[in-house]
Protein backbone atom coordinates (compact mmCIF):
# COMPACT_ATOMS: atom_id res chain seq x y z
CA UNK A 1 0.00 0.00 0.00
CA UNK A 2 1.38 3.41 -0.98
CA UNK A 3 1.81 6.14 1.64
CA UNK A 4 -0.73 8.97 1.50
CA UNK A 5 0.16 11.79 -0.86
CA UNK A 6 1.27 15.08 0.69
CA UNK A 7 -0.22 18.39 -0.33
CA UNK A 8 1.53 19.68 -3.42
CA UNK A 9 2.98 23.17 -3.47
CA UNK A 10 1.36 24.95 -6.42
CA UNK A 11 4.53 26.74 -7.47
CA UNK A 12 7.49 25.61 -5.38
CA UNK A 13 9.81 28.30 -6.76
CA UNK A 14 7.38 31.11 -5.90
CA UNK A 15 6.30 29.72 -2.51
CA UNK A 16 8.50 31.63 -0.06
CA UNK A 17 6.38 32.46 2.93
CA UNK A 18 5.28 29.61 5.14
CA UNK A 19 1.86 29.75 6.69
CA UNK A 20 0.38 27.81 9.57
CA UNK A 21 -0.48 25.13 6.99
CA UNK A 22 3.17 24.10 6.90
CA UNK A 23 4.68 23.21 3.56
CA UNK A 24 2.03 24.97 1.49
CA UNK A 25 3.54 28.43 1.12
CA UNK A 26 2.53 31.61 -0.64
CA UNK A 27 4.30 33.79 -3.14
CA UNK A 28 5.41 37.29 -2.13
CA UNK A 29 2.51 39.03 -3.84
CA UNK A 30 -0.13 36.61 -2.56
CA UNK A 31 1.19 36.75 1.01
CA UNK A 32 1.39 40.55 1.02
CA UNK A 33 -2.08 40.89 -0.46
CA UNK A 34 -3.64 38.50 2.03
CA UNK A 35 -1.86 39.98 5.05
CA UNK A 36 -2.72 43.53 3.96
CA UNK A 37 -6.38 42.59 3.51
CA UNK A 38 -6.58 41.07 6.99
CA UNK A 39 -4.70 44.02 8.50
CA UNK A 40 -6.94 46.67 6.94
CA UNK A 41 -10.06 44.59 7.59
CA UNK A 42 -9.31 44.72 11.30
CA UNK A 43 -9.82 48.49 11.23
CA UNK A 44 -13.41 47.97 10.04
CA UNK A 45 -14.31 46.97 13.62
CA UNK A 46 -13.46 43.34 12.82
CA UNK A 47 -10.54 42.67 15.20
CA UNK A 48 -10.92 38.92 14.72
CA UNK A 49 -9.35 39.45 11.28
CA UNK A 50 -6.20 40.60 13.07
CA UNK A 51 -6.27 37.35 15.03
CA UNK A 52 -6.73 35.33 11.82
CA UNK A 53 -3.79 37.18 10.25
CA UNK A 54 -1.56 36.37 13.24
CA UNK A 55 -2.68 32.75 13.23
CA UNK A 56 -2.30 32.24 9.49
CA UNK A 57 1.12 33.87 9.30
CA UNK A 58 2.37 32.49 12.63
CA UNK A 59 5.79 31.45 11.20
CA UNK A 60 6.32 35.02 9.97
CA UNK A 61 5.39 36.39 13.39
CA UNK A 62 7.38 33.81 15.34
CA UNK A 63 10.63 33.79 13.34
CA UNK A 64 12.06 37.15 12.32
CA UNK A 65 14.78 36.02 9.91
CA UNK A 66 14.20 35.58 6.20
CA UNK A 67 10.76 37.12 5.80
CA UNK A 68 9.62 40.07 3.73
CA UNK A 69 9.73 43.23 5.92
CA UNK A 70 6.44 44.56 4.50
CA UNK A 71 4.67 41.26 5.18
CA UNK A 72 6.11 41.15 8.69
CA UNK A 73 4.96 44.73 9.37
CA UNK A 74 1.36 43.77 8.47
CA UNK A 75 1.49 40.70 10.72
CA UNK A 76 3.13 42.52 13.65
CA UNK A 77 0.61 45.37 13.25
CA UNK A 78 -2.18 42.81 13.36
CA UNK A 79 -0.72 41.30 16.53
CA UNK A 80 -0.62 44.73 18.19
CA UNK A 81 -4.14 45.60 17.04
CA UNK A 82 -5.48 42.23 18.19
CA UNK A 83 -3.85 42.62 21.60
CA UNK A 84 -5.23 46.12 22.09
CA UNK A 85 -8.74 45.22 20.88
CA UNK A 86 -9.05 42.12 23.04
CA UNK A 87 -7.59 43.94 26.06
CA UNK A 88 -10.21 46.67 25.70
CA UNK A 89 -12.93 44.04 25.32
CA UNK A 90 -11.73 42.24 28.46
CA UNK A 91 -11.62 45.51 30.44
CA UNK A 92 -15.11 46.49 29.33
CA UNK A 93 -16.45 43.02 30.07
CA UNK A 94 -14.94 42.93 33.55
CA UNK A 95 -16.05 46.47 34.37
CA UNK A 96 -19.60 45.77 33.25
CA UNK A 97 -20.03 42.28 34.68
CA UNK A 98 -18.02 42.52 37.91
CA UNK A 99 -18.42 46.20 38.78
CA UNK A 100 -21.96 46.53 37.48
CA UNK A 101 -24.15 49.21 38.95
CA UNK A 102 -21.74 50.06 41.75
CA UNK A 103 -18.93 50.96 39.35
CA UNK A 104 -20.84 52.55 36.48
CA UNK A 105 -23.70 54.18 38.34
CA UNK A 106 -27.35 53.20 38.06
CA UNK A 107 -28.24 55.46 35.14
CA UNK A 108 -25.24 54.48 32.99
CA UNK A 109 -25.56 50.79 33.83
CA UNK A 110 -29.24 50.72 32.87
CA UNK A 111 -28.51 52.63 29.65
CA UNK A 112 -25.83 50.09 28.68
CA UNK A 113 -27.82 46.99 29.65
CA UNK A 114 -28.57 44.99 26.51
CA UNK A 115 -32.06 43.99 27.59
CA UNK A 116 -32.98 47.67 28.09
CA UNK A 117 -31.63 48.57 24.65
CA UNK A 118 -33.67 45.79 23.03
CA UNK A 119 -36.81 46.81 24.96
CA UNK A 120 -36.34 50.38 23.70
CA UNK A 121 -36.14 49.18 20.08
CA UNK A 122 -39.13 46.87 20.27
Amino acid sequence: MAPPARAAVPDAAAARHLTIDGDVGLSDDAARSLARGFFLGGFLLLPWLWFVNCYFFWPVLRYNAGHDPLLRSYVVGSAIGCSVAFSLLACWSLAYSVGGEALLGTETWQRLAVYNIVDGIL
